[in-house]
């Protein structure tokens, strides 16, 4: 059993959207630092998705997961990008929970997508 779908009964299920920024490295490029944070979540068996939201600073990633397995995995992100060399980093987080409904693990981002557009084909 992965550990997005071990949460116990007072831990919350979580969805996180964060950026990640290297700040004063030497390449203007922030990829393989971005990447080494890949590396990290997929080691994590958190369900997780990049995708290029807002800026050009770094890209942002959906990770989904119990509350302390989310906020680790961010955390074991950051010091693999500092072992890498990035002297600062800056990571913008948005974190949801919710208590009304129970969704399959990893689902609820793309099930509110398969609504909207489930929707729109109706008119």
């Amino acid at each position: 059993m992965s550990s997005e779908t071990s949460t116990s009964q007072d831990e919350l299920y979580a969805v996180a959207d964060f950026c990640l920024i290297p700040i004063g490295t030497a390449e203007t490029s922030v990829a393989e630092y971005i990447a080494e944070c890949q590396r990290v979540l997929e080691k994590s068996g958190l369900s997780f998705k990049m995708h290029g939201y807002g800026t050009n600073l770094g890209p942002y990633i959906h990770l989904y997961g119990s509350w302390s397995a989310v906020s680790d995995a961010i955390h074991a992100c950051h010091k693999a990008v500092h072992a890498k060399g990035a002297a600062r980093i800056a990571t913008d987080i948005r974190i949801g929970t919710r208590t009304d409904k129970t969704l399959p693990p990893g689902q609820g981002n793309a099930l509110k997508v398969q609504r909207v557009e489930d929707i729109l084909k109706k008119q």
